[in-house]
Order: C-alpha cells, then sequence, then structure tokens
C-alpha cells in the first residue's frame, strides 16, 4: 500500500493541471482598486459606512481576522506538503491571492472609520501570536479536507456579510463579494484534490476526512472572545451550525460518500461517521435556536456601542 506521501506525489500531474486551470481563469483585481484616495471619495465612503449594521461590523471583523491567519496557513502547506513540488507552486500562488483578501478589508477598516482601530490592531496582533496549530498528527490527507470545508465557510461569511451591509454600503459588499467569489475558486481546487485521493486511497482518505469533519476549527477561535463574535454572527445569518450542515452535505454528495464500496474495516467505520454527521450537526442547530430570546452585546472595537439581536428563525 502507497505512504499517503506517495500518494500525493503520484497526484503531482493532476495538480498541475488544476492549478493551470485556476490561473487561467483568475480575474486579476487589486486592493487599489476600490478606493481612489482623494478626499470626496473618502466622504462619500464614510457617510454610507455609518448605516452599516453592528452586526455586519461583527461579521467585518470575524472576515478581517480569518484572513490574518495567513502566515499561519502558508505555513501548514509548507511544512505538511513539502516545498520542492508543485504543492509548492500552489501555495505560493494561494497565498499572493489570499494576501490581497487581508489587505483590502484593512483599507476599508481604515478608510470608513466604522471600527476602533487600537482595538483591531490589538485583536489582530493577539490572534496572530496566538497562532494556529491544528492536531492533524502529521496527517496531509486532513490538510485537503480541512481547507475544502474552511474556504467554503469564509465564502459562506464573506457573501452573507456583505449582504448584510449591502443596503448601506454597495462597496463594502462588492469587496466581499470579490473575495468570497476567489475563497469559492480555492474551495473548488482543495475538493477537488481530495476527490482525486479517494480515488486513489478511500480508506485512509475517510479515515482523514472523518477526524476533520464533525467540528471544523475556524481560524479565528484563537481570537480572543470569539465565542461572544461567533454567536453575533450565527445569530445574524452570516455563518454558524447552519451553514456548516450545509456545507458537510454538500461534500459527502460531491466526493459521493454514501455510494462508496469495497472498502475495508477502518474505511466502512469513517463512512458511517461521515454519514452520521449532518444529523448531529442538525441538532446542535436546533440547540442553538431553542434560546430564543434577544441578546445584547457591546465590543471594545465597535466602540462600545450595545446593540440587540435576535434568534434567527428557522421554518
Amino acid at each position: 500500500m502507497q505512504s499517503k506521501r506517495e500518494v500525493l506525489n503520484d497526484l503531482e500531474a493532476t495538480v498541475d493541471k488544476l492549478i493551470d486551470t485556476h490561473d487561467r481563469r483568475r480575474e486579476v483585481w487589486w486592493p487599489s482598486d476600490f478606493f481612489t484616495g482623494d478626499a470626496g471619495d473618502r466622504e462619500t465612503l464614510r457617510r454610507h459606512a455609518k448605516g452599516i449594521p453592528q452586526p455586519a461590523r461583527i461579521g467585518l471583523v470575524l472576515s478581517l481576522i480569518t484572513e490574518e491567519g495567513l502566515p499561519h496557513f502558508h505555513r501548514i502547506l509548507a511544512t505538511g506538503l513539502g516545498e520542492n513540488s508543485c504543492w509548492h507552486r500552489w501555495n505560493n500562488l494561494w497565498t499572493a491571492e489570499e494576501d490581497r483578501h487581508g489587505v483590502v478589508l484593512h483599507d476599508y477598516c481604515r478608510e470608513s472609520l466604522i471600527l476602533e482601530p487600537r482595538s483591531l490592531d490589538r485583536l489582530v496582533f493577539q490572534y496572530v501570536q496566538n497562532g494556529f496549530n491544528p492536531d492533524w498528527e502529521g496527517d496531509p490527507y486532513r490538510i485537503f479536507v480541512y481547507t475544502t470545508l474552511q474556504e467554503r465557510a469564509t465564502q459562506y461569511s464573506h457573501a452573507n456579510t456583505g449582504k448584510l451591509a449591502g443596503s448601506h454600503e454597495p462597496r463594502l459588499e462588492l469587496i466581499l463579494s470579490r473575495i468570497a467569489s476567489e475563497e469559492a475558486r480555492h474551495f473548488a481546487f482543495y475538493r477537488q484534490v481530495f476527490a482525486e485521493i479517494l480515488k486513489r486511497d478511500p480508506n485512509q482518505a475517510l479515515h482523514s476526512a472523518a477526524r476533520v469533519m464533525p467540528n471544523l476549527q475556524m481560524p479565528g477561535a484563537a481570537m480572543p472572545d470569539f465565542a461572544r463574535f461567533a454567536d453575533v454572527g450565527r445569530r445574524a445569518g452570516i455563518y454558524g451550525p447552519r451553514e456548516y450542515l450545509k456545507i458537510i452535505q454538500d461534500q459527502i454528495r460531491f466526493w459521493k460518500i454514501e455510494s462508496m464500496t469495497g472498502l475495508n474495516d477502518m474505511g466502512m467505520k469513517a463512512q458511517a461517521e461521515i454519514l452520521g454527521i449532518p444529523a448531529r450537526i442538525k441538532r446542535l442547530a436546533e440547540l442553538a435556536e431553542k434560546r430564543t430570546r434577544p441578546r445584547t452585546y457591546s465590543f471594545d472595537i465597535t466602540f462600545n456601542r450595545e446593540f440587540t439581536v435576535p434568534e434567527p428563525s428557522h421554518g
């Protein structure tokens, strides 16, 4: 039986083609495209930004913090996949594309003045200092499961934050839509790579997936007060268990996990575990939604202004 490293090495020709396709389809854009730098543009931006709802501001914080995890993810891919192969080429390309996300969101926050600058700086610093070190036991397959799920989750989060802000501030919606579109392309790359791994090494691949899929740890989980930030996002319909349920169901269908046959005992056990995940996530979502009372929040980063967010309705 091939080792996981050997399976990844055998994938190089396929991955090169996926990278070439990704590169050809890339829509080139730069953070500077969204800001002219003149006083009139800045005044217009700030006037519109004043109307952004508080939950959307918190969603923007989560979006920005997620993107600030880039150094940790570059390290994880470099050390987990090696630097002398096609994976090195992908890691550099992916990092260059992702780097613009944090830059443009920082530029927006600075120009719009909708967040308290020192609190934002401190939050970013603390998050980067805390690091992101998932316990993947040196398993490279888990990298592709995680990145598939996480890229999709950030796509949802960016897009939903943009929609929430968009009626007041169309520029922020455009920025977040552009970022979400790029996250969707990264998601497509990672999930196709894992589909190829499943073809070549189904038992070990399913075992790896079963270790990651039940509970996706978002990059921002290492930031201070993450639980309250995330609760605002869940209640506001930006991202929560309901969105994660859709992501899991989508991957089970795309990877055709339910119909896989010829597995050994380890593979069949992992298959059963994965197929049981949606029901578990649904129960967790329903449990969270039983707390139907509105909740009031305030954060230093949004100038300690109190705001109330009701529990979302799911019919």
